[in-house]
């Protein structure tokens, strides 16, 4: 049944009044920052969006309210983010205000199989993993020493990217279903909308759109049990496969904390522009996987499921700097925004006498960088002028050109997307434009640290995702409560 927003917000003051103003019990002052943002939080489509996974039959016990489960689950995150919905349930029942902020009657709350059948229908799939649990039996692997602390482990196959982006041009792969797509669905229009129209994304228009991954250990070490009963014939040891808890985990490196763990590798876009650094999509890989890989799928998901406007920038860190993903930026009419990876320090020559830096920046004869002079969009070029040059007079005494204005030099987009970026990296717009890049970092930081991503006790792909999910929802309500907190003064119902 479709429940208005208005219909809960009347709600809660009645129930609140009720409860909260005879004295017994009391609304203390970290109580309305919750409040409030589930007040401005219009959560009341979520009943037509799982219409179709309720049964229209009247037998049976009604069902609660799916519109009051996801609100519920959210309180869950942002009171609780470290405990389970197991202890939640016994707070709806302890505790008048989260019923009531829930959408529930104090007294008349779900189970938790109510909130574990709910999780069912938001996930469009029987199978709670994306990999079968049966696998072949996984090997050692032998621990390699690592580089400095914050490196990331390089590629096992440098090659990988490029045979990715070359397979997606040459088949243009067509958008492909996900489990979690309703998730993200439901996601883009209750959420990202709204914080597009609150003006929190930056310019939808020409979205900024910054990348990276980050590690989610779900669990010590990988567990498993035998398939055979090689055991019981008195062999210790058989290559036959084995039943995985976690099949869509593996092993990998944290470069952070300098160890090696199992789980997941979350890669995370967020839009660079926004002042409360927000989420926009999140993809699980196994733990191993890199992020240069991570981004092609991520990026072409994103941008095949992203309606909301146009991506015109992409953020990424050098981990990212390969030849294959500029190309693949480039067919998606996106300007990237990639540091360098410190591979090579040469200068690349040229037909005259001019050289390229490792940056793309052309070198005069005497060896002093040149200066970027405007992009001419008719040629698609970049246009470099003498660095000693200053309107009509050149102070450099070995003049390489006569003319007065002195000597130019254009490179082509073309000839090398990786060096001759649209926007040259010596810039100033380069460099403050890539400032922004860190802002997935405080998104994540805010999943893993403020919202504790990793203490969700989860088995399963789909509960990761539906924690990941949910954990996204509440930093846009954050965000949404912080843009209009001076607006809302609800304390005044209840003096």
């Amino acid at each position: 049944m479709f429940i208005p927003h208005q219909m809960y917000q009347d709600f809660v003051i009645a129930q609140l009044i009720e409860h909260y103003s005879n004295g017994i019990l009391l609304l203390v002052k970290n109580d309305w920052p919750v409040i409030k943002k589930f007040w401005i939080a219009d959560l009341s489509v979520t009943a037509s969006w799982l219409y179709e996974t309720y049964s229209s039959s009247n037998k049976g016990t009604q069902p609660q309210d799916p519109t009051s489960m996801m609100r519920s689950y959210l309180l869950s995150l942002l009171i609780q983010p470290t405990e389970g919905i197991t202890h939640w349930v016994d707070q709806l029942r302890r505790v008048p205000l989260y019923a009531i902020l829930s959408g529930f009657k104090p007294g008349d709350t779900p189970g938790v199989g109510t909130f574990y059948d709910f999780f069912d229908r938001i996930w469009a799939s029987d199978e709670a993993n994306t990999k079968n649990k049966i696998q072949p039996k996984r090997k050692k692997k032998k621990k390699k020493k690592q580089g400095k602390k914050g490196e990331k482990e390089t590629p096992k196959n440098p090659g990988i990217v490029a045979k990715l982006v070359n397979r997606y041009f040459l088949y243009d792969s067509k958008q492909k279903f996900l489990p979690q797509d309703p998730l993200f669905s439901f996601f883009q229009s209750q959420f990202l909308e709204v914080s597009a129209k609150y003006g929190l994304l930056g310019n939808t228009n020409a979205l900024s759109v910054a990348g990276d991954g980050t590690p989610v250990e779900t669990a010590r070490y990988p567990r498993s049990k035998r398939t055979c009963d090689c055991r019981a014939q008195g062999l210790g040891e058989c290559n036959h496969p084995r039943e995985y808890s976690q099949p869509d985990c593996n092993s990998g490196w944290d470069s952070s904390r300098e160890r090696y763990f199992n789980g997941y590798h979350l890669y995370m876009l967020s839009a660079s522009d926004s002042p409360y650094d927000l989420p926009l999509y999140p993809r699980l890989q196994p733990a191993s996987r890199h992020d240069s890989i991570s981004l092609v799928a991520s990026s072409i998901e994103f941008s095949q499921r992203f309606t909301l406007g146009t991506i015109d920038k992409m953020l990424l860190d050098a981990a990212h700097d390969a030849e294959a993903i500029y190309k693949l930026l480039d067919h998606h009419d996106i300007e990237p925004f990639i540091d360098l990876n410190a591979r090579t320090k040469k200068n690349f020559s040229t037909e005259s006498e001019i050289q390229i830096s490792s940056n793309g920046t052309p070198i005069c004869p005497i060896g002093l960088e040149m200066k970027p002079n405007g992009f001419d969009k008719s040629q698609n070029r970049q246009k470099w002028r003498c660095p000693l040059a200053c309107g009509t007079k050149n102070s450099c005494e070995k003049k390489c050109s006569q003319a007065k204005y002195g000597r130019t030099f254009h490179t082509f987009k073309k000839d090398n997307l990786r060096l001759f970026t649209k926007t040259p990296r010596v810039s100033e717009k380069w460099k403050i434009t890539y400032k922004r890049r860190t802002s997935v970092e405080r998104s994540n930081k805010r999943e893993k640290v403020d919202y504790h991503l990793e203490s969700g006790r989860h088995r399963s792909t789909k509960m990761w995702y539906i924690r990941i999910y949910g954990i996204m929802m509440c930093q846009h309500m954050d965000a949404w409560y912080s843009h209009r907190k001076e607006t809302l003064n609800l304390e005044k119902l209840f003096n």
